[in-house]
């Protein structure tokens, strides 16, 4: 049996992927930082006839994060896709305030660097010789658009650090080529679950299945934004 790893899943996308997976045979570890929002996801997953365990991890304590994976190993066997998607609490907002293109300073970069950068190179870094040793793993990261396919002024702190993440994971998917591990990179410019067909988090989840099956593309970009999102400034629902 195979497994995945979901990184930050909650009840939309990671459910929708987790639910994907599963339906193809694999094991779903779920990690998240909300012991009770991840039960529930697990709960709801259960049903699928797939193992599913909840591994409760923030991707800030990175000793932590390392635990949940290597528990998570323990209990459902190598980890064979690690999808990583995290998204950020009200709380983070509060203390790493989202700042505009000319507010950016470097505390406000920091912080950004810490939600959403430090704790892929951690995840994946714990997956990856596990993945090169048996020759055969897929990495997923996700995060939003702003992260290099679109140009979002609003958010640019956040930017600059999926920025980087996504030019790292850019340069991992050239890097493996040959060893038969793949990555690859998701931008998700949509509210999830709240536009048209492709920001239902099932269309995203099926996009997920043929990243990890068909192997070729570096990154895929899902687009349903609003013609006037940037326009409207809308920050607090722009959401990886």
């Amino acid at each position: 049996m195979s497994t995945i790893a979901i990184v930050g899943a909650g009840p939309q996308l990671g459910r929708a992927i987790g639910r994907r997976f599963a339906a193809e045979g694999y094991d779903v570890a779920l990690i998240a930082r909300n012991r009770t929002a991840l039960q529930a996801v697990a709960d709801d997953l259960s049903g699928t006839g797939a193992r599913v365990e909840a591994f409760p991890a923030d991707v800030t304590d990175r000793p932590t994060l390392r635990a949940a994976l290597a528990a998570a190993e323990e209990r459902l066997g190598p980890i064979d896709v690690l999808e990583y998607s995290p998204a950020p609490a009200p709380a983070d907002l509060r203390r790493a305030p989202i700042v505009g293109a000319t507010q950016v300073t470097v505390d406000s970069v920091l912080a950004q660097l810490d939600l959403y950068l430090l704790g892929g190179v951690a995840a994946v870094q714990h997956v990856l010789p596990g993945m090169l040793e048996r020759g055969t793993g897929t990495v997923l990261v996700t995060s939003g658009a702003g992260s290099g396919p679109m140009i979002a002024p609003h958010v640019a702190n956040v930017q600059i650090a999926t920025g980087g993440m996504r030019n790292w994971i850019l340069n991992l998917h050239a890097a493996l080529s040959g060893t038969g591990v793949y990555a690859a990179h998701v931008a998700i410019a949509a509210f999830i679950g709240q536009g048209g067909p492709d920001s239902q988090p099932e269309t995203m989840a099926d996009a997920y299945w043929r990243l990890h099956t068909e192997r070729t593309d570096s990154e895929l970009v899902i687009q349903d934004l609003p013609d006037d999102y940037l326009e409207q400034g809308l920050a607090d629902k722009f959401k990886s």
